[in-house]
């Protein structure tokens, strides 16, 4: 199959830390916020082998930053998600699905509470700051959003708490699950949480001095040989694994919250408002026709590009397949599917064509097991 490249150009932007991941042999790439975002570097299942038994240094700086300052920088957020943050504290990260007006998901960040008059909606992949100024031209709110000039490295496997301690000191230690801190390194202060994008644990280093995250990074790389830390990037079989849903992938602005079980993120008993709020409540009065699954396949290999059909025994299509890999511990391929409600039960079973091959597979609890 011939291979394709990415031609770069100044819509097309790089990290601060891209030409050292060429150095270290990124393999490949995609775009994600108008960015470059490496998807492996040798191949995915021997990266995947590595996260779930040592410590990686991801390059994540695709996850843009927009800070929300001002007296009614609250307001504004919560306009856009159905996540209740009245109750939002200093220090603390939330994941939360952001909604238009018709209940449909926009995005899926985390929002990080610097104070009362500053946030920081770390971005998955589309234009949140148009959907923001939209909301912004329309209300009597004072408030400003702009994208900040942060990036960000995410140290993460089970390994990455020794790492962090060797680094950081034993402070970070005390540091919980979706609380963020300050940490030194040197003369720089560094803002870390405990997130990331895997099941593995780890930490976020949200970067604003690109010169000192430059030294901190090449700093990760020699103290991290003890450790075998090796560079590496989010990936595939290891989030789809664990149900960490990837906007664009399995959900987009076609699907709702209670799609894709994000049901304890919407607030639809509390006074707070939100653009979407008569929209979800008549969701889930109606109900809903398609949901979020896990599925199995009996396969080795699987290239998705487009959504893939799922067939049940009556020939009829019961869904499509969003994000799929092949996984080395269930030695199948797993996939997070949209599936008609009426047939998103755990065991159903249907057929699927990849690579020209039609293949058997069943419905399945997520995250997989």
């Amino acid at each position: 199959m011939k291979k394709f490249e990415i031609s770069k150009t100044r819509r097309l932007r790089e990290t601060p830390f891209t030409k050292k991941l060429e150095n270290y042999g990124v393999g490949g790439y995609t775009v994600y916020n108008h960015m470059l975002l490496p998807t492996y570097f040798k191949s995915m299942q021997e990266e995947y082998l590595h996260l779930k038994r040592d410590v990686q240094i991801w390059d994540v700086s695709v996850q843009r930053e927009l800070e929300v300052y001002g007296k009614d920088a609250y307001e504004l957020i919560q306009l856009m998600t159905c996540r209740n943050l009245s109750k939002a504290l200093p220090n603390k990260c939330y994941y939360v699905p952001l909604v238009d007006k018709d209940g449909y998901i926009i995005n899926d960040p985390l929002i990080i509470k610097i104070n009362d008059q500053k946030w920081r909606i770390c971005i998955a992949d589309s234009d949140v700051i148009l959907f923001a100024k939209g909301i912004l031209s329309t209300k009597n709110l004072s408030a400003e959003i702009y994208e900040t000039n942060i990036s960000t490295l995410a140290i993460q496997g089970p390994k990455s708490h020794d790492l962090m301690k060797k680094v950081f000191g034993t402070k970070i230690m005390d540091l919980k699950i979706f609380n963020f801190d300050y940490f030194k390194f040197k003369e720089t202060k560094f803002m870390i949480s405990k997130t990331g994008f895997s099941k593995q644990g780890g930490y976020e280093i949200h970067i604003e001095n690109t010169k000192a995250g430059l030294d901190l990074y090449d700093f990760f790389i020699k103290s991290g040989k003890e450790f075998n830390l090796k560079p590496g990037c989010p990936n595939a079989i290891e989030r789809i694994e664990g149900a960490l849903l990837s906007y664009g992938n399995d959900m987009d602005i076609k699907d709702n919250p209670f799609e894709c079980g994000l049901e304890k993120y919407i607030d639809l008993k509390s006074n707070i408002k939100f653009l979407g709020k008569e929209s979800l409540q008549k969701i889930k009065n109606n109900g809903i026709k398609k949901k979020l699954m896990g599925v199995k396949v009996d396969g080795n290999h699987i290239n998705l590009v487009q959504e893939e059909k799922l067939i049940n025994n009556k020939k009829e299509i019961i869904g499509y397949l969003r994000s799929a890999a092949f996984s080395p511990s269930f030695n199948k391929i797993v996939g997070l599917a949209m599936i008609k409600s009426s047939y998103a039960n755990i065991g159903n079973t249907f057929k699927i064509n990849i690579n020209n091959e039609i293949l058997n597979g069943e419905i399945c609890n997520l995250p997989f097991n």
